[in-house]
C-alpha cells in the first residue's frame, strides 16, 4: 500500500495547494510536532499527501500522482470553476481520464476508474 507523496511547494501557494486538494477530497491533518512549521498534510482514507514547503520546490515535467475520481465529471467541473487547469487526455484503457494542474505545477491524473489488469 502506498502511504504517502511528497510534493514540494512554494509558501505563496501552500493555501491554494490545500483548495485544490480538498476538492479531490483531502482534509489536512496535523503533522507530527517537530516538522509542523516546514510541512502541510492531507489525508483521504489511507493516502496522505504532504506538502513541503520551499522556496526551492521542484516540479518534475511529467512525473505526476494519480487519482480515481468517484464522480469524474463532478470533480472535473468542481476543478475548473474553482479555476484549476484541467486537460482532457486520450482514453488509454476505455476510460475518461484528465491532468489537472496544482498550483505549483505538479500534475495530477485523474481517472473515471484505474486500468485493469490483463489476463
Amino acid at each position: 500500500m502506498l502511504h504517502h507523496v511528497s510534493l514540494e511547494v512554494p509558501d505563496a501557494e501552500i493555501r491554494r495547494t490545500i483548495e485544490f486538494w480538498g476538492l479531490l477530497g483531502f482534509r489536512q491533518i496535523e503533522p507530527p510536532g517537530p516538522i509542523s512549521p516546514y510541512v502541510t498534510w492531507l489525508e483521504r482514507g489511507p493516502n496522505q499527501i504532504h506538502l513541503i514547503h520551499t522556496d526551492a520546490a521542484t516540479v518534475p515535467p511529467l512525473g505526476h500522482a494519480a487519482l480515481v475520481a468517484e464522480d469524474f465529471d463532478a470533480t472535473l467541473a468542481r476543478l475548473a470553476d474553482a479555476g484549476f487547469e484541467v486537460e482532457d487526455h486520450e482514453q488509454l484503457w476505455g476510460q475518461p481520464r484528465s491532468f489537472a494542474i496544482a498550483p505549483a505545477g505538479h500534475r495530477v491524473e485523474l481517472m473515471a476508474a484505474p486500468p485493469q489488469p490483463s489476463s
